[in-house]
């Protein structure tokens, strides 16, 4: 039995290729947007996708099924209460599909939506018991799903089928079998994931506190105190995966490089400048009314989700031109597809031009620690989680966590006074000052490392 394990870098995603050498057949389940991949295993190991299987309809990522059926002649199979209205095959609780050697069979599990399933899988040419199971977004390593997608009329029904999920039909299976999620760390959609890729159901029922409650109250009172913020982009990426992804556009890139005066036509325009530099690049000089999200680590999808409404154009500036073409791919798994270009020879063109800009200042914690024991000290906004503010944050600060910011249509601080914005290691704080500039905030300051800086004076 071939089966492999695929993981989406900034997403926290991971999609599976099971199958058959022998038999020459494989499966995908829960593919991206972008399928190489997928194509690429099959071929090496002689084999024809014939399977495409979803777990449940996705909020964080658009899925790849609709490329790859047309790309294999693959059916797509999801479970029959997703609402779909793409032509696909249903999924049933007990459903089974043999492939050569390996067979997966459904085991319904609804709770982080009403359509989840996981699968079993065998590996014949060792027992027909099986020995794995997929937990799409119903258990991850160190959490589990979040059940508020569907909407909040459903909260309480999408708890309770949680919680049945995770007690009672995870709960016949041994402690043996080996748990292979849909996300990892990095994912919102749970918390407090480990950056393990796998685990065993007996590892999590021993150290996964989401599987430690007594009984369905404590339970529901843990999930509902500590669901994580919800990314702009999840209502329409839901909608793509129902309707049926559009295929991946392809794109001539002579076509996409922008000079400075192309990039200001396009704001202008309405289309939203997404500065994609280092943050202390972006604080030292940027576009005016750009946001920022520091990919200098790698890509950080999740927040460009919560950044930036989906459906606008939206126009880059990167540390290297030869960045753009894989931004591109990363965009559109989040369904960003509407790119206009980059700004072509990078921040340095578009100085070159002379055209305006605007910066951030940034104060260190011992600096910050004197000037709030001084005369006239800057107001403080944490953007951090309310559960991360209770455990650590500076006195005096207010907490304003960054999903109020981004909705708010004005600036929620007084413009004529100093405030310096804080969060957890500095990350968040970049983002929501990039976006307080834009809404006309002035006298802003980000807090060096955030209150791991302060913490470790």
């Amino acid at each position: 039995m071939l089966f492999e394990q695929i993981k989406t870098i900034g997403l926290g995603c991971y999609s599976y290729a099971i199958g058959c050498p022998i038999a020459g057949v494989m499966a995908v389940v829960d593919p991206r947007r972008d399928i190489d991949i997928y194509l690429r295993i099959a071929d090496e190991h002689d084999m024809h996708i014939t399977h495409i299987f979803e777990t449940h309809v996705h909020a964080d990522h658009v899925s790849g099924a609709q490329d790859l059926r047309i790309s294999t002649g693959a059916d797509v199979y999801i479970h029959d209460s997703a609402p779909v209205i793409y032509d696909a095959k249903k999924l049933n609780d007990g459903d089974e599909f043999t492939l050569g050697n390996a067979t997966m069979r459904v085991v319904h599990t609804p709770g982080h939506t009403p359509d989840s399933v996981s699968f079993l899988i065998s590996d014949l040419t060792r027992s027909q018991e099986p020995g794995m199971i997929l937990t799409g977004d119903l258990l991850f390593v160190g959490d589990v799903g979040r059940p508020d997608l569907p909407g909040d009329s459903m909260i309480g029904e999408q708890v309770r089928k949680l919680y049945d999920s995770l007690y009672h039909t995870l709960n016949q299976l041994p402690d043996y079998m080996e748990v292979y999620p849909a996300h990892g760390e990095g994912s919102l959609c749970g918390q407090g994931m480990s950056a393990k890729p796998h685990s065993t159901l007996g590892y999590e029922r021993l150290t996964n506190p989401m599987l430690k409650y007594p009984g369905f109250a404590d339970f529901k009172d843990a999930i509902l105190s500590n669901l994580p913020m919800r990314p702009r982009s999840f209502t329409s990426i839901i909608s793509a995966n129902i309707n049926g992804a559009e295929n991946t556009p392809k794109r001539d890139l002579a076509e996409y490089a922008l000079s400075a005066n192309d990039i200001c036509k396009f704001s202008e325009n309405g289309a939203v400048v997404l500065d994609l530099r280092d943050a202390l690049a972006f604080g030292a000089a940027h576009i005016p009314d750009s946001i920022n999200v520091d990919f200098s680590d790698g890509p950080r999808l999740n927040w460009v989700g919560m950044a930036v409404p989906p459906g606008v154009a939206i126009v880059l500036v990167l540390a290297a031109d030869n960045d753009f073409e894989e931004i591109c791919t990363e965009l559109q798994r989040i369904g960003y597809d509407n790119v206009k270009g980059w700004l072509k020879g990078g921040f340095y063109s578009w100085m070159e031009c002379g055209k305006e800009t605007q910066s951030l200042n940034y104060i260190s914690a011992s600096a910050l620690k004197t000037r709030l024991t001084g005369a006239n000290p800057p107001a403080l906004i944490d953007v951090s989680t309310p559960r991360e503010f209770s455990q650590r944050s500076i006195d005096g600060a207010v907490n304003f966590p960054i999903d109020r910011i981004i909705s708010m249509e004005i600036c929620p601080v007084n413009s004529n006074e100093e405030t310096v914005i804080i969060c957890q290691s500095g990350f968040r704080a970049g983002i929501a000052a990039s976006i307080l500039q834009a809404k006309c905030c002035d006298q802003l300051s980000i807090l060096t490392g955030g209150m791991i800086a302060w913490q470790n004076l």
